[in-house]
């Protein structure tokens, strides 16, 4: 995946001729938090039936952890990786190689609910395997973290960030679009980029696209 862009400005292609598999990529950014910020309150209601206040945040805390983990796992794993096949290829591109095409295209900056829903499921139901009875918080701070890293990466992309976690964020990410795709896997947090050794540092040359 180069780190050039086919377009900087808030645009986009179209990817199917079926009007109704069309509709189904553009997704407002705010469906992660509609959808899925009521299912992890609801996980963390849960935890509370077994637990204590001061336990379930705990575990809310291990989920988000967990999450950051899965968040750089995806985004440097299987979003960027290198198929060789026809149709491996034209999988990469609807999945993520589009965003780096067409990054600022507001529309397709989140995952469509028909990708997301079944995928949180199978994490749910790995969660209650291992976890047993203490699963429903630690899923919840999973799902919240989830929810953190959709809204940030909006957020990158398209808000003007002014606090200084904000723009750190959000220039850390953009050196990953701009300067160096193998770099900056994080979204959210770069704690795992710091652990793998793959931080998009900040340099002189850097200039970085509004």
């Amino acid at each position: 995946m180069s780190a050039k862009f086919v377009s900087n400005r808030d645009e986009t292609i179209p990817l199917f001729e079926s009007p109704m598999l069309e509709r189904l990529t553009h997704i407002h950014p705010a469906t992660p938090v509609v959808v899925f910020l009521p299912i992890a309150g609801w996980f963390a209601w849960k935890g509370l039936q077994s637990g204590s206040w001061f336990m379930v945040a705990g575990l809310i805390l291990a989920g988000l952890l967990f999450w950051t983990l899965t968040e750089y796992s995806l985004h440097r794993w299987v979003f960027h990786y290198q198929p060789t096949s026809g149709i491996g290829q034209k999988l990469h591109f609807l999945m993520h190689g589009i965003h780096h095409d067409y990054p600022q295209d507001h529309t397709r900056l989140v995952m469509p609910p028909p990708v997301s829903l079944p995928l949180a499921a199978l994490f749910g139901f790995a969660f209650r395997g291992l976890f047993g009875v203490q699963y429903p918080a630690i899923f919840a701070g999973f799902l919240l973290g989830y929810v953190i890293y959709d809204t940030t990466h909006y957020a990158t992309h398209h808000w003007k960030m002014k606090s200084p976690i904000g723009q750190y964020l959000r220039e850390y990410h953009l050196r990953h679009h701009y300067r160096d795709d193998d770099l900056g896997y994080g979204v959210s947090s770069p704690l795992w980029d710091y652990v793998f050794r793959t931080v998009a540092r900040r340099t002189r040359a850097d200039r970085q696209p509004a």
